[in-house]
């Protein structure tokens, strides 16, 4: 425990880099003031639709403390998953980016763990948790506040540097270090992605409804049928959506990944409109093998293909 404050942080952001994270900050494990206000009011308006496990741990979604007893600094880490490439059939239904490849709750939690495993040789006995998109941790909201991007319109957060395209993980630990400062909004007054929401699901600026987000229907709605009055405002995404992100200028900047386990299958590209018409719970299962996609079963992607096409 022999390093300043400074160098420990240091070393704990070139560890990350070295892992393949594209970027690291680090906040003060406290209290989120501001993000209390917005989670209750989000919250009271319904915008989670049926995601009921969203009004779940509100007193620990908005401080780190209780859910890492004793923690003194939350390690923010985003890890590049742009994936450029498209079906070879333009009129096949559309996965979202971030799903083509393996599972990104086994890539990156691993990652997390051999840092963890790297802090404790070099600095002594630490103690704290992981996250992956899988607890109860405002994430955008504790990487802005580190200074790893700023909150879009579209609620995403983005980086002058690479975009929107990565995912956001977290440590949570009893460590002190050095805490990084927000960065500036850089939105101005841009509303591309406003206006390209099919849905209508981005309300207001910094506001989405969630419960009108192709995302929420096409993973998260369990019902054997989507409603109707959604009929053709899919614009062909079975699994997620990329709209807003596609559309914002701040990704022109992004850079396809690195990561191999991201690569999506061939055979998962190649399938035509048809394939994907007439997919079998076999084939379901051998081209989603370790994918985000099992999320949603393979009844639900076949009652989202049928919304597409019926």
């Amino acid at each position: 425990m022999g390093q300043d404050l400074e160098t420990r942080s240091k070393r704990i952001k070139s560890m990350a880099l070295g892992l393949g994270f594209t970027s690291c900050g680090i906040s003060h494990a406290e209290f989120l003031e501001d993000e209390a206000p917005r989670l209750a009011s989000w919250l009271k308006k319904n915008s989670h639709g049926k995601m009921s496990y969203m009004e779940n741990h509100f007193d620990k979604r908005l401080d780190p403390r209780l859910l890492v007893p004793g923690a003194k600094s939350v390690i923010s880490l985003l890890f590049n998953y742009h994936n450029p490439v498209k079906p070879s059939d333009p009129e096949a239904p559309r996965i979202s980016s971030y799903a083509l490849g393996e599972d990104y709750h086994y890539v990156i939690k691993d990652k997390l763990k051999e840092l963890v495993k790297m802090i404790k040789l070099e600095i002594g006995e630490v103690d704290g948790r992981v996250f992956v998109d899988s607890a109860p941790v405002l994430d955008k909201a504790w990487a802005a506040k580190s200074g790893l991007g700023w909150i879009g319109k579209h609620s995403n957060l983005i980086t002058k540097s690479q975009g929107s395209f990565f995912f956001i993980a977290e440590l949570i630990l009893d460590l002190d270090l050095i805490a990084d400062s927000p960065i500036n909004d850089y939105c101005g007054t841009c509303t591309k992605c406003i206006d390209a929401c099919p849905t209508d699901a981005i309300v207001a600026p910094y506001e989405v409804d969630g419960s009108k987000c192709i995302s929420y229907f096409t993973i998260e709605l369990k019902d054997a049928l989507l409603p109707k009055e959604m009929s053709q405002q899919f614009e062909n995404w079975m699994f997620g959506c990329d709209i807003c992100q596609d559309v914002c200028p701040w990704n022109r900047f992004s850079l396809k990944h690195n990561e191999p386990k991201f690569e999506p299958k061939q055979e998962l590209l190649d399938m035509s409109k048809n394939d994907w018409i007439d997919l079998t719970e076999e084939t379901f299962t051998e081209i989603f093998r370790r994918s985000p996609v099992k999320r949603t079963g393979y009844e639900g992607l076949k009652r989202n293909i049928k919304h597409l096409f019926d």
